[in-house]
């Protein structure tokens, strides 16, 4: 049997187009006709996930719609135990490709919904969504004979089928938040920040940040302090909930020295009580009693109007 592979195998190297490679990998490609699922590179090539996590990717994509892919599914499956898969389903989870949250179905029970993305990078840019149809659980029906196959349409010439286009749904990003600038960035204000870019990799070892990277972003540290942010709080703002794994540490502050900056202190007259418009009290009519508004006492608008008319 190994021989006739090998012989079959040294065939299809014959038939591959142009001179084999002196070392490495040689593809012998042969078309599916059925049972097979796309992969992207991004995925079966990703430089920051493990070969483990590469491969449960490719195997749940190739699951239908509503196979259970948990971790004690997954290891009565494979061989790797709990700890490997379920390390290798949080690196899929931290790259976008698996989303797991809790649900409640109508009776009130609460079930783990997993989704797989298999372009985390075209969701977030608005790309196209395929549906999925659910796989149907099969139910036991009494055996019924098959009903004779219908006959074959006759061929479409391909001419009379027009292209169909969709439009496409992927637009571009939107523009980066520029860092904040303070008004005056004084050599107390920028020794300040910088120091406190500095020390943050004594709170979340995972912001190494350069000496370049410390100057390029002590402007928006400074704005922070400029604005009566406390150097505590804009090292909790700049440390807290990070993302794993944080490969680039100067952008993750950069975008949140932007997006997280705090409104300037109100001063004082902003902070005061708004005034109240005086109100006119009420006087009683000299000439006929009557209740009217008005600063000083004296007679009504109606008796008023009858003394001029006198006059």
């Amino acid at each position: 049997m190994d021989t006739q592979h090998d012989i079959a195998l040294a065939h299809a190297l014959t038939g591959i187009p142009g001179p084999l490679p002196p070392s490495g990998v040689v593809h012998v490609a042969i078309p599916h006709a059925s049972r097979f699922t796309i992969v992207g590179n991004h995925l079966a090539q990703h430089d920051g996930l493990s070969l483990t996590a590469i491969g449960i990717g490719v195997h749940i994509q190739s699951l239908p719609a509503g196979s259970q892919v948990g971790i004690k599914a997954l290891t009565a499956r494979f061989a790797e135990g709990e700890t490997t898969i379920a390390a290798a389903l949080r690196e899929l989870e931290s790259h976008g490709y698996l989303h797991r949250t809790r649900a409640r179905l109508a009776n009130g029970r609460m079930v783990t919904r997993t989704v797989f993305c298999n372009q985390p990078g075209a969701l977030l840019r608005g790309g196209a969504v395929v549906p999925v149809a659910v796989a149907p659980r099969p139910v036991m029906r009494p055996a019924v004979p098959a009903p004779p196959p219908a006959p074959e349409p006759a061929p479409v010439p391909e001419e009379e089928h027009p292209p169909v286009r969709v439009p496409s749904r992927i637009g571009p990003k939107p523009p980066r938040r520029p860092l904040p600038q303070p008004r005056e960035l004084t050599p107390e204000l920028h020794r300040a920040a910088s120091a406190l870019l500095a020390d943050l990799r004594r709170h979340a070892p995972e912001l190494v940040l350069s000496e370049d990277d410390v100057e390029e972003l002590a402007p928006g540290a400074a704005a922070w302090l400029e604005r009566g942010a406390h150097p505590d709080a804009v090292r909790h703002a700049l440390t807290t909930e990070l993302p794993q794994p944080s490969r680039y540490p100067a952008k993750i502050v950069r975008h949140r020295l932007a997006v997280l900056l705090p409104p300037p202190l109100p001063g004082a007259q902003e902070l005061a009580p708004a005034r109240r418009a005086p109100v006119t009290p009420f006087q009683t009519c000299e000439g006929c009693d009557r209740a009217f508004r008005s600063p000083d006492p004296g007679h009504c608008r109606d008796c008023r109007g009858q003394y001029w008319e006198a006059a």
